[in-house]
């Protein structure tokens, strides 16, 4: 990996990417987000050593955490990197062992050429289970947790249609923009790359795709995308604060100047509030003291290991952020908050003008109210005017904690602005999500809590009042498994040859 070429024979970054096929897909977005991101001055970060044996461990690494105030309350909140790429490809044959060290040592070369912080490169590598599929039944029986609820199931299962996704297996639900269905993809590997500096993310996109130059120095490209494997996708997103209304301002989206100026995410609030992601390890399957999901102990292969969910999700904002019209009086911040949090109470009342600039504040906290609150939300219990109205957050908190009240999970989602999938070709605003959760099931039971169609039906809340469900299309939908850093490099692989 550290042999040298001369850069006579290196190729364009524009002809290796070519050449690359989806590695230049997120190219587009990192471009327009990046002319108009900064590098963010960060806290100090915590003193660390070793790199996190748990990939997606990277609290300590991005700096602490800050507190934000526009009026409603101080809220902690720790911003991640400015931009994130997820990179899927599919395997043309199974791997060897050489294969595992190639893989290992770029890998190496990326963290050798860009430090692992945010000023540099943060990657992670998780696997589908097409990849697992093509390993000894046996060796991967051994060592995949299973769920201590129902040992005859495994901690990573596939992806399914949530409850409010447009799919054959819903045939009650249509969206009124984007009436997409959702489709499960079957990748077999997932590369998230994160980074406060688009060029950087870029840098290393053009280097796997061979370029043969890594931050400025000559380098030879890994043999991973010449011939063992295929592109399939890459998605990117930024956050930072401010950065969605300057991207719809330079877009000339209709609804721009309704977008908090303040927000770091599509839909007017703050998103990476503290309080709403637990600790790394009770992510991982084998879990912490406030909880543990899977058979898996310290020491075993896959410890640190987590699932990584990654969906795609197209944001009507158009919708979402409807002005008054006729006899309309269009989505007020006061409905938008309610929505997105809950109703009991609701977190802000807003501003006098309900429109412009958000319509009120975008710092708010996660606050966590028990698991019964989406019950009280939809019966009208203590809801403003009495009204029965479900909550995004509230929603989600039916079972996203431990017993202790510990968030069990950790989202790395922003928002996008790409064509993907948007019948007639058009850059529409996006939620490019990704979550690490201890097991396929807990984010499928998460998410069928988020939709709350039973609470709904129950309770006879109306369509219109159920959260943001009619606001966001998901069309694509994937689960992985994030192993521990230190398998990382095509894992098991090492152990197959004597299965």
């Amino acid at each position: 990996m550290g042999e040298r070429r001369s850069a006579a024979g290196q190729a364009s970054r524009r002809a290796v990417l070519k050449g690359a096929g989806g590695l230049a897909m997120a190219l587009g977005t990192l471009g327009l987000a990046g002319e108009r991101s900064t590098l963010p001055e960060r806290l100090t970060a915590f003193t660390v050593g070793r790199l996190p044996d748990i990939q997606f461990g990277i609290s300590a690494f991005i700096g602490k955490a800050r507190t934000f105030n526009d009026g409603a309350g101080d809220v902690l909140a720790q911003l991640p990197p400015v931009h994130t790429v997820f990179t899927t490809a599919t395997l043309n044959r199974t791997p060897s062992v050489a294969d595992k060290w190639m893989l290992g040592s770029a890998l190496a070369e990326i963290e050798n050429a860009y430090p692992f912080a945010p000023h540099g490169v943060l990657t992670f590598v998780s696997y589908g289970i097409s990849y697992f599929d093509r390993l000894p039944v046996r060796l991967v029986a051994a060592h995949m947790p299973r769920l201590l609820s129902d040992t005859g199931r495994t901690a990573l299962e596939e992806a399914v249609p949530s409850p409010t996704d447009v799919s054959s297996q819903n045939p009650g639900i249509t969206k009124q923009t984007f009436n997409i269905p959702v489709q499960i993809e079957q990748n077999d590997i997932l590369f998230t790359f994160r980074s406060d500096n688009a060029a950087h993310i870029s840098d290393v996109l053009s280097w796997l795709g061979g370029s043969n130059s890594l931050r400025g120095r000559p380098v030879w490209s890994p043999t991973l995308f010449d011939g063992l494997a295929t592109v399939t996708s890459s998605r990117a997103h930024f956050t930072q604060i401010g950065l969605p209304a300057q991207v719809a301002s330079t877009a000339g989206l209709p609804y721009a100047k309704v977008i908090n100026r303040d927000s770091p995410m599509w839909m007017g609030f703050l998103d990476q509030q503290v309080d709403g992601s637990g600790p790394a390890s009770i992510c991982t399957f084998a879990g912490n003291a406030s909880a543990r999901l899977t058979t898996a102990r310290p020491g075993d292969y896959f410890d640190n290991g987590s699932v990584q969910h990654l969906s795609h999700v197209i944001e009507d904002l158009a919708q979402f952020y409807a002005g008054p019209s006729g006899t309309k009086k269009g989505e007020t911040y006061l409905e938008r908050v309610q929505y997105m949090f809950r109703s009991n109470p609701a977190p802000s009342a807003g501003n006098t003008d309900q429109f412009s600039d958000g319509g009120g504040p975008a710092f708010l906290d996660n606050t966590f109210q028990g698991t019964g609150d989406a019950a009280a939300n939809a019966q009208g219990v203590g809801t403003l005017d009495g009204k029965k109205r479900m909550g995004h957050l509230c929603g989600l908190q039916r079972s996203s904690r431990a017993a202790d009240g510990t968030a069990m999970h950790i989202r790395m989602d922003g928002p996008g602005f790409d064509s993907m999938d948007v019948p007639g070709g058009a850059n529409e605003p996006k939620l490019q999500f990704t979550i690490f959760v201890p097991t396929a099931e807990f984010f499928r039971t998460m998410r069928v809590n988020q939709a709350s169609l039973d609470l709904v039906s129950q309770n006879g809340v109306k369509a219109v009042a159920n959260g943001i469900e009619r606001f966001i299309t998901t069309t694509r939908r994937q689960n992985f498994l994030a192993p521990p850093r230190r398998h990382r490099s095509f894992p098991l692989l090492e152990l197959a040859a004597g299965d």
